[in-house]
C-alpha cells in the first residue's frame, strides 16, 4: 500500500481550486462511514471516520450519508491510502434531501381505506342519533293513560312503553358509542399513516469526496472533523493513608476523565484521547479599546415601559449560573488500566488504552487516566477566628510534566469518604494543598483577652484607640508531634490617619501577609504529643477623633 499526501480541502465547493475537478458526470459511489478515533478537549471533539471501498478507475464521487449534523464543514479533512495513484478533489457537506416512503403507493390505499370505512361508521352514528331523537319525541308527545275513546290505560301497558322507549334508546346509544370508538382508532391510524408518508428531515449529513484513480484499487479514506457538543473535565480521587508509626502517610492521587457527548453519533469501539487543549477560545488575545474618562452625560427620559424593560432586562457581563457539580462513581473498577501521557510544551494529551465507546446522551462516563502515590507533609491548620475547628492537611509537590487542572476531588482519608473539594491548577513543581477534613484530636480554643476602646492625648484627646489580645490555645491530643498551623489576620490600614501596629506581646508570627493577602499571620510549629501551647496575638488602632472607623473584609 503506498500512503498518498494529505489533501486539507474545506467545504467551500471550489471545484475549479481542486487538485483534480471531477467531471460533470462523475459516478456516485454510496459508502458507509464508521468511527474509528476520537480526540476530546475540554470545549469540543475532533472525530475520525474510515471508509474502506473498491474505488473503479477514472473520476468518482463517493457519497457518505451517515455523518453527524453537527459537524464543523470548514473541519472536514481528508487522506487515505490505496494500492494505486489516486487523487482527492474537492470535498462537499451537505444534508440530504428528504426522500418520501419507497411504499407511497400503499400507504395512500390503506389511508382512503380507512378513511371509507369512518364514513360508514359516521352514517351509524346518524342513524343511531334518530333512532334516538324518535323514541324520545314519542315519549314526549305520545299521551299516557288514555285510550282511543279516553279511557285510562291498564299500568302493564304504561310499563311495556317505558320498556320500549328505553330499549331504543339504549340501542341507539351503544351503537354511537361503539362506533365513535372504532371512528377514534381509525383517526389514529390515519395519523400515524400521514407521520410516514411524509418525508422525514435529515438527521445526519451527507459528505461528498472528489476522486480519481488511474484504476481500480482497494482505497482506505480518514476523515476528520470537529464537533462542539462534547467534552471532558478531570475529576480526581485523593485517598490518604494517614501512615504510623511505622508507616508514612501516603496519598494515592487518581486522575481520570469524565466525558459528555451529545454529538448525535455514538463513538462505538474507538481509539479514545483526551487532550488539554482548549479549541473553542480561538487563536488570538481579545483587543483591548482606548479607555476614556469624561464627564457623564445627563440621562436621556425615559417612556415608562421602557424605563420598566431596561430594569427588567439582565445585564450581558453578569455571569451565567454555576452548573450543579457532577456526581461521579465512587466505586473503583476492578484492574483499570492508566493512560499513557504525551506532553508537549503547550499541551498535554493521555491515550485510554484499548478501545472503549462512549454513546450520545448517555451521561457522563468516567475513565482512569492515571494514578500516583505520594508521599505528603501532614499538617493540621485552623483559622479559629472563623471556625476552631482543626482540618487535617496533606501537602505535596507535583512532580508530574502533565499539569493538574481544576476538578473536583473526592477525599477519602484511611478509607473513610470525608467529602468534596476543588483541585487547583498546579504545574509541575508546584505545590498542591488539599484538606482531608477534621482532625478531633487536636483541640483549638481562642479567647479574648483584652478589648479596650479608649481615646490617647496627653492633655487634650487628640485621637481614639482601639486594643485588643486574643490567645489561641492548641492541644495535641495524638501520641506522637503533628505540624500546626494558625491563622489570624491584623486589620489593614489604608489611610495615613488610621495606624494599626502589632503589640510586643504577640507572639512572633511565622509568615506576614499570607499568600499576598495583606494582614493575614500564620504561626507555623510542631507540637509534640500531648503538647498544649498559646500563640498569643494582640493589636492597637488609633484614628482622628472626629471621625469613625469599620473593618470590613478586603474586597
Amino acid at each position: 500500500m503506498r500512503r498518498i499526501a494529505n489533501c486539507l480541502v474545506t467545504t467551500s465547493l471550489v471545484l475549479a481550486g481542486a487538485l483534480v475537478a471531477g467531471p460533470l458526470h462523475a459516478a456516485n459511489l454510496d459508502a458507509a462511514s464508521q468511527v474509528d478515533a476520537v480526540t476530546v478537549y475540554p470545549d469540543g471533539a475532533n472525530v475520525t471516520r474510515v471508509i474502506t471501498l473498491d474505488l473503479p478507475a477514472g473520476d468518482n464521487t463517493l457519497v457518505a450519508k451517515d455523518f453527524p449534523m453537527g459537524l464543523d464543514p470548514t473541519s472536514l479533512r481528508v487522506e487515505g491510502e490505496a494500492g494505486d495513484r489516486l487523487t482527492i478533489g474537492a470535498i462537499d457537506a451537505r444534508p440530504p434531501r428528504p426522500v418520501p416512503p419507497a411504499n407511497l403507493p400503499d400507504i395512500d390505499k390503506r389511508i382512503e381505506a380507512l378513511r371509507d370505512q369512518r364514513e360508514d361508521l359516521q352514517g351509524i352514528i346518524t342513524a343511531a342519533e334518530a333512532r334516538r331523537k324518535f323514541a324520545e319525541h314519542f315519549a314526549e308527545a305520545s299521551p299516557v293513560g288514555i285510550g282511543e275513546k279516553g279511557e285510562a290505560r291498564p299500568v302493564s301497558e304504561w310499563r311495556a312503553a317505558f320498556s320500549a322507549v328505553g330499549d331504543e334508546v339504549a340501542t341507539a346509544d351503544n351503537a354511537i358509542r361503539d362506533a365513535t370508538r372504532k371512528q377514534r382508532d381509525i383517526d389514529r391510524e390515519i395519523a400515524r399513516l400521514e407521520a410516514d408518508r411524509a418525508a422525514k428531515p435529515p438527521s445526519k449529513l451527507e459528505v461528498r469526496i472528489e476522486l480519481a484513480s488511474a484504476a481500480a484499487t482497494r482505497a482506505t479514506l480518514r476523515v476528520t472533523y470537529a464537533v462542539r457538543n462534547a467534552r471532558w473535565m478531570p475529576i480526581y480521587d485523593a485517598r490518604l493513608d494517614t501512615g504510623a508509626k511505622d508507616r508514612k502517610p501516603a496519598i494515592e492521587l487518581v486522575r481520570r476523565a469524565e466525558i459528555t457527548q451529545s454529538t448525535g453519533e455514538d463513538w462505538s469501539n474507538v481509539a479514545l484521547v483526551v487532550s488539554t487543549v482548549r479549541v473553542a477560545r480561538g487563536g488570538n488575545a481579545p483587543d483591548l479599546n482606548s479607555l476614556v474618562v469624561r464627564y457623564p452625560l445627563p440621562p436621556r427620559p425615559l417612556a415608562a415601559g421602557r424605563a420598566f424593560d431596561s430594569v427588567q432586562q439582565p445585564s450581558a457581563l453578569m455571569p451565567a449560573p454555576a452548573a450543579p457539580p457532577m456526581e461521579q462513581h465512587l466505586s473503583k473498577q476492578a484492574e483499570e488500566r492508566d493512560a499513557t501521557a504525551e506532553v508537549g510544551a503547550f499541551q498535554a494529551s493521555f491515550k485510554v488504552p484499548g478501545r472503549v465507546s462512549v454513546a450520545a446522551n448517555e451521561g457522563a462516563k468516567s475513565l482512569r487516566i492515571s494514578t500516583a502515590t505520594i508521599t505528603p507533609d501532614l499538617a493540621v491548620r485552623a483559622v479559629p477566628v472563623i471556625d476552631p475547628t482543626a482540618f487535617l492537611e496533606a501537602s505535596f509537590v507535583q512532580a508530574d510534566d502533565a499539569p493538574l487542572l481544576p476538578g473536583q476531588v473526592s477525599i477519602y482519608r484511611d478509607g473513610i469518604f470525608v467529602g468534596r473539594s476543588r483541585m487547583a491548577t498546579a504545574a509541575k513543581d508546584e505545590t498542591v494543598r488539599l484538606g482531608f477534613g477534621a482532625d478531633d484530636k487536636v483541640k483549638i480554643e481562642r479567647t479574648v483577652v483584652k478589648r479596650n476602646e479608649g481615646s490617647a492625648g496627653l492633655i487634650v484627646t487628640t485621637s481614639k484607640t482601639d486594643e485588643r489580645a486574643f490567645k489561641t490555645t492548641v492541644r495535641n491530643g495524638h501520641d506522637f508531634p503533628i505540624k500546626v498551623a494558625i491563622q489570624d489576620q491584623l486589620p489593614v490600614s489604608e489611610n495615613d490617619d488610621i495606624v494599626v501596629e502589632m503589640l510586643p506581646s504577640s507572639t512572633p508570627a511565622t509568615t506576614t501577609n499570607l499568600r499576598d493577602k495583606r494582614g493575614v499571620l500564620e504561626w507555623a510549629f510542631e507540637a509534640k504529643a500531648g503538647e498544649v501551647r498559646d500563640v498569643n496575638f494582640a493589636w492597637r488602632m488609633r484614628w482622628p477623633k472626629d471621625k469613625g472607623v469599620v473593618m470590613v473584609p478586603a474586597g
